[in-house]
């Protein structure tokens, strides 16, 4: 153990860094069920549910072709956002980036879902207002925590 680090073992300060990585290691499972729902509600569009007033916009009940395609790419997506998600919280799974670039592709779908939270909130679609409003906010603020106090070295929480 280095010097500095033996100095402040036991610290209040090492007792606030441990309950952060706790938050965000439960922030990321939230999130990732979150990220997990969205992609089961894209596959289900994409493979042709009659669920389009609550998506892109609300303008069709069965999406077109186009849209259908942009749904199925959308829920690989998320569920690279999930598996990110867990990795960046500490979880021992496989994730589509290095655990060098985790920090910003979390900071990055903080950014994206609070994005989304405003794109939702102008909506004509009453559906995209009043559900994917909210989900996206707080899949905003999740993320954001385990981008903020997540593990740099994700393997370091699965040896503890």
């Amino acid at each position: 153990m280095p010097i500095a680090a033996s100095l402040t073992a036991g610290t209040p300060l090492d007792d606030t860094s441990a309950r952060r990585r706790r938050v965000a290691r439960r922030c990321s499972v939230a999130a990732a069920v979150l990220f997990g729902g969205l992609t089961t509600f894209q596959v289900a569009l994409a493979a042709g549910a009659p669920l389009g007033r609550a998506a892109w916009g609300g303008q069709q009940t069965v999406l077109g072709v186009g849209l259908r395609v942009a749904s199925g790419l959308s829920a690989v997506v998320f569920s690279g956002a999930a598996l990110v998600i867990l990795r960046r919280g500490g979880h021992d799974v496989w994730a589509p980036l290095p655990s060098r670039w985790l920090r910003r592709a979390v900071w990055f779908l903080a950014a994206y879902t609070a994005l989304g939270t405003l794109l939702n909130a102008i909506s004509r679609s009453p559906i995209e207002r009043a559900v994917w409003g909210p989900t996206g906010l707080a899949m905003a603020i999740l993320s954001a925590v385990v981008a903020k106090w997540g593990y740099d070295r994700p393997s370091e929480a699965v040896r503890r």
